[in-house]
């Protein structure tokens, strides 16, 4: 029980961290002068993606040597594109169905057809390549896969910034520290951005210890525990704000922060993970993985030939959400 209410804890540590962190890096993109494309598809995608970033992270980088933790950071890696190409476009898609836009309910999601197109292009790549690495042993070849996914997001934030499109931030709440400030000093815009960075990493140590206790005490592997709380409690209360933004008919906006995440997701993190664990992944983890590619692929696949998406199209998330739980317990 103890474990238990350290993994809670630490889980609300971490989201208030990443909701103070968040705050923080959009008045630090406006403070930059930067588009409202690079503030909502890297800025805010990214800050909303920080919790289950910073799990993996310190579950590998402080867990060296330790078999448990590495099987945390590996599930945590896997768990957030998988939960975010599932879940979080399911909800998204039942949120569309319940809301109307200028009275009547929306046969299609109102998106721009190019950012969402370009954001799945980009994650499917990025993942595909993630994954099929783990089944070469070279770790030189591993590396320049690694490498490859830095480059491909480095190349995904420049198209963002320099075409100046994606998604619009919307209204940005005032600064945490300075709240009566409708212009807060950069100073004080660091100091919360680098307050909340340091809250998520401590939340992130006491979340990865307490996984590793309670598989050991449930008889649970550490990388299933992970691969399904960690993204779900981290990243989808984050996610519902998507549901804010639809029912307020901003669809771009709200599937642009899930998409955004994705890429973030799917290179910069495996990137990290592929340096520095051995990266062989066992079957469930492919299955995972397959299974989002999946979900993935098919809003991809409407929008890249159909040039629209219905609201209908996003449930398949859900169902196959369904399909990797349904074989969890069947393995486990």
């Amino acid at each position: 029980m103890r474990d238990v209410a350290y993994l809670l804890v630490s889980l609300g540590v971490i989201l208030l961290g990443a909701e103070a962190f968040t705050n923080g890096v959009e008045w630090l993109g406006k403070r930059l002068g930067l588009g409202a494309g690079a503030v909502g598809s890297i800025l805010a995608a990214v800050g909303t993606a920080l919790p289950e970033t910073m799990v993996p992270l310190i579950a590998i980088v402080f867990g060296r040597g330790n078999a448990h933790a590495s099987e945390v950071g590996i599930g945590a890696i896997l768990g957030a594109p998988f939960m975010l190409a599932t879940l979080a476009f399911f909800v998204s898609g039942v949120a569309a169905l319940l809301t109307r836009v200028g009275g009547s309910r929306r046969k299609f999601m109102i998106v721009d057809k190019s950012i969402i197109e370009r954001d799945l292009r980009f994650f499917l790549i990025s993942y595909t390549v993630a994954i099929l690495v783990s089944f070469y042993p070279a770790h030189g070849v591993k590396t320049v896969v690694a490498l490859f996914l830095l480059a491909s997001y480095g190349l995904y934030a420049f198209q963002t910034v320099r075409d100046g499109r994606g998604v619009d931030e919307g209204d940005i709440s005032a600064l945490y520290l300075a709240p009566r400030s409708h212009a807060p000093a950069t100073a004080i815009i660091l100091l919360q951005v680098f307050s909340a960075l340091l809250l998520i990493v401590a939340g992130a140590r006491t979340f990865v210890g307490a996984v590793e206790n309670i598989s050991l005490a449930y008889g649970v592997a550490p990388f299933v525990l992970s691969l399904i709380i960690t993204p779900v409690a981290t990243e989808l209360p984050e996610k519902f704000n998507s549901v804010i933004w639809i029912r307020q008919g901003k669809d771009t906006l709200a599937l642009g922060n899930i998409t955004g995440a994705m890429v973030f997701q799917s290179s910069i993190i495996p990137a990290i993970g592929i340096m520095l664990t051995p990266w062989t992944l066992e079957p469930l983890a492919l299955v995972s993985a397959g299974l989002a590619l999946l979900a993935a692929a098919v809003p991809f696949w409407f929008v890249r030939t159909r040039g629209r998406l219905r609201p209908t199209q996003l449930l398949l998330g859900g169902f196959v959400y369904l399909i990797f739980l349904f074989a969890v317990f069947w393995v486990h």
